[in-house]
């Protein structure tokens, strides 16, 4: 028996070991082809297609090996708006493409700011005298702002383009919180400061309310102005002010109603529309389908036109999405894993950096963490410009600080000076199934955050002294950098949100301008002619794993149109935002994260996306708080 048991475990080990190999020998593949990037070799002569199958975002998020497996569809596709802007820009200056397509079937939106700035690289392919057509089912705001800056416009005959603007509801969980017994103690500094509302109240306050009319009113304005610009004949008024009229003269035909308003150019299929891009570009000779035409994807046209890399380094460090500690990104801003980034190209001899902002704020303590690292550049001279894309309000302004300039467009959003902590206590709700807390004390403090008992007089009163430290320290990082005193910046801060052109009114911007005005900024500041330097994205690089399941998830060039959006399914997409917008709210309550600069008082911007993931876990805890309800 001894024998056989020795036998035994020999044959277990070396199956093991086999395994192992065999493991090992499938992760080599994966990372080969992983480490493959995408054939220049595949370009060819006609159109350059961009099928934005997602959003387009300031920097597009790892991709989850795990959501991918076990998600019922391949997850939408994250577009970085400067990618796609290298990509329009060579597409002008190429012989080899004759126009540009713009399929937005599945188009889920982007920040306004992100979507201008690609509506200018359009502009620039249509001054090269080469045509830009746009197909899509249904067009909202988003589709339409970036749609008016094609040549032709086409919509599906079962499809349309409707404007709805800025605007719509917010969550307010104080009703049900009150019913379930929990107590949401707010701790906060700012009359505007509506980041805590939704815990406390069944409706906005008339102070966030007059600032979101005065936001929303500059960003719809902002909207209207560049469509009317980029496309004259666009009837705006004719939609907005009686939408239901305007159907009804159609006859309910929404694809007849946006071609009387001017939206569209035409009403076609998707085979119709290919047969009108073969027109211009000529038709695909390996794929013979209906409506097929020639034409180099969006990858492999990056991949042969890489960026400049002549002359001295200018870095780009990219702060987008929440800020948070950790190594969390891209797509969050997690703190060390900037900081480690900014560190790392103190050593690269960089002349100059250019912080690129599209965040809405988050944990104080990451927000400083970043703040300093970029702080350590202007102390050894290197010149430092902030350029805000379409969001850089609260922690997003707190790591702009540093800045010797700061660029936003006037639809950027900005502002929310102004922090906070929320703290959830269980004393109510256990009280009311029987559970009480006792105990012995030795100070004031002994024992103390308590979530089941509730918090005591004292501790409650240090959370908020900490609170107030905080944002006069912010105040005061704000005053120094636009030399203002701490009075007059505690005017225009109290949490209030401003747009672009506001903000500039009020000195909390230098300068409208984009990524490139910036750039050229920070060229000046090192005293660089152009042709002298280049543009370097730090980190920026994906990893091999991501760009393989990335890959994995990329609707062909010529797939086929499903999920395109209806009406119904418009809705459907609206509501998943709205539970996501829950979900994340529900962790904001219960998570561990400290005091906040967080902008939650900013618009929703992305195609209906909210600012913040909810992790794994905030399902299971928003289950337990709902199960201690009273049936």
């Amino acid at each position: 028996m001894p024998f056989a048991r020795k036998v035994w475990t020999l044959l277990v080990a070396i199956k093991d070991g086999l395994a192992l190999l065999v493991l090992l020998l499938f992760f080599m593949g994966i990372y080969a082809a992983l480490s493959a990037r995408p054939n220049p070799g595949s370009v060819r002569e006609g159109a350059l297609l961009l099928k934005l199958d997602g959003a387009i975002v300031e920097e597009p998020s790892a991709a989850s090996p795990f959501e991918m497996l076990f998600a019922s569809e391949a997850p939408l596709r994250e577009y970085g708006v400067h990618e796609l802007i290298r990509a329009l820009r060579a597409a002008a200056r190429d012989s080899r493409i004759k126009a540009v397509v713009l399929d937005l079937s599945r188009f889920s939106g982007g920040g306004q700011v992100q979507l201008h700035d690609v509506g200018a690289a359009l502009d620039e392919v249509r001054a090269a005298k080469k045509p830009v057509l746009a197909y899509a089912q249904l067009y909202t705001d988003d589709g339409i702002q970036l749609a008016a800056h094609a040549s032709e416009v086409w919509v599906d005959p079962l499809g349309g383009a409707v404007p709805t603007g800025p605007g719509g509801t917010h969550l307010y969980y104080g009703p049900l919180l009150d019913r379930l017994k929990i107590t949401a103690h707010v701790f906060r500094v700012g009359s505007f400061k509506s980041a805590v509302e939704p815990f406390t109240r069944d409706g906005m306050s008339p102070e966030a309310r007059e600032n979101y009319s005065a936001l929303y009113s500059a960003l719809w304005e902002g909207w209207r102005t560049e469509v009317a610009r980029a496309r004259p004949k666009a009837n705006i008024a004719m939609v907005t002010s009686d939408p239901t009229g305007w159907l009804k003269a159609s006859g309910g035909d929404a694809a007849r109603a946006a071609l009387a308003a001017g939206l569209v150019d035409r009403i076609g299929d998707h085979a119709a529309f290919g047969t009108r891009v073969a027109q211009l570009v000529g038709r695909d000779t390996i794929n013979k389908r209906p409506g097929s035409y020639a034409h180099s994807s969006l990858d492999a046209w990056l991949a042969a036109n890489r960026p400049p890399s002549t002359g001295k380094s200018i870095g780009i460090v990219t702060i987008a999405g929440e800020i948070v500690p950790g190594r969390a990104g891209p797509g969050r801003a997690g703190s060390e894993r900037i900081v480690r980034l900014l560190d790392s190209a103190l050593d690269q001899k960089l002349a100059a950096l250019v912080v690129r902002v599209d965040s809405p704020g988050g944990s104080v303590t990451a927000s400083e963490d970043i703040r300093a690292a970029i702080a350590r550049f202007k102390a050894r001279g290197i010149p430092v410009v902030v350029s805000m894309g379409n969001l850089a309000a609260s922690g997003g302004y707190w790591v702009s600080t540093p800045a010797d300039r700061i660029f936003a467009e006037p639809s950027a959003i900005t502002g929310s000076i102004g922090v906070f902590a929320v703290l959830p206590s269980f004393e109510r709700l256990l009280a009311n199934y029987g559970v009480t807390s006792d105990g012995l004390r030795t100070t004031p403090l002994s024992g103390q955050p308590d979530p089941a008992a509730g918090y005591s007089p004292e501790f409650s009163a240090m959370v908020q002294s900490s609170v107030e430290f905080t944002y006069r320290r912010f105040v005061a990082l704000v005053a120094g950098a636009r030399h203002r005193t701490p009075q007059q910046i505690d005017a225009i801060a109290q949490g209030r949100v401003w747009d672009g052109g506001t903000a500039r009114q009020i000195g909390l911007i230098d300068q409208f301008g984009g990524l490139d005005d910036a750039l050229a900024y920070a060229a000046n500041g090192a005293r660089l002619r152009p042709g002298e330097w280049h543009a370097v994205f730090l980190g920026r690089e994906k990893p091999g794993f991501a760009k393989f399941v990335e890959a994995m998830t990329a609707s062909g060039d010529d797939a086929s149109d499903e999920g395109a959006r209806d009406w119904a399914g418009l809705a459907a997409e609206r509501r998943s935002a709205l539970v996501r917008r829950a979900l994340a709210d529900v962790e904001r309550l219960g998570g561990e994260s400290g005091v906040q600069a967080y902008c939650l008082d900013c618009p929703i911007t992305g195609g209906g996306t909210p600012p913040g993931k909810p992790q794994p876990e905030t399902l299971d805890l928003l289950s337990r708080l709902l199960a201690f309800r009273k049936e």
